[in-house]
């Protein structure tokens, strides 16, 4: 569970699980201080990150000589009730073909990858 408190200036914003925090916040532009991250880029984060760690995992489990990973992610909403989630996957290592295409099809089953393609609801715990 991340819970989020309100720091003092304008919008930043505290995260946290419990072990590890930081902040978020908004551009300058939008009345934030841009002190951290914003909202949207943390659910970019949330994927890029993912899709790299799945992807070590994976090529670890499978014996593939995966040296280095770089994911992209990056969030459109040019449509309104629509949310695009566009990545890009840099393989480096010594690969095969095969290797690499074995890569960019697991990168489907990453655990954030699946719970952003499902459906989604919400559900308030308040009042």
């Amino acid at each position: 569970m991340i819970t989020c408190v309100n720091k003092t200036n304008n919008y930043e914003t505290l995260f946290t699980n419990g072990r590890h925090q930081a902040i978020c916040d908004v551009p300058a532009a939008k009345g934030g201080g841009d002190t951290g991250f914003g909202p949207h880029e943390l659910l970019e984060a949330g994927l890029a990150g993912c899709l790299n760690i799945w992807l070590r995992i994976y090529a670890s489990n499978h014996r593939i000589p995966l040296a280095e990973i770089t994911t992209e992610v990056s969030l459109h909403r040019d449509s309104p009730g629509l949310a695009v989630f566009e990545y890009g996957i840099k393989l480096s290592g010594d690969l095969t073909a095969e290797q690499r295409q074995e890569l960019l099809q697991a990168a489907k089953s990453c655990p954030v990858h699946q719970t952003l393609s499902g459906q989604i609801s919400f559900k308030s715990l308040t009042g």
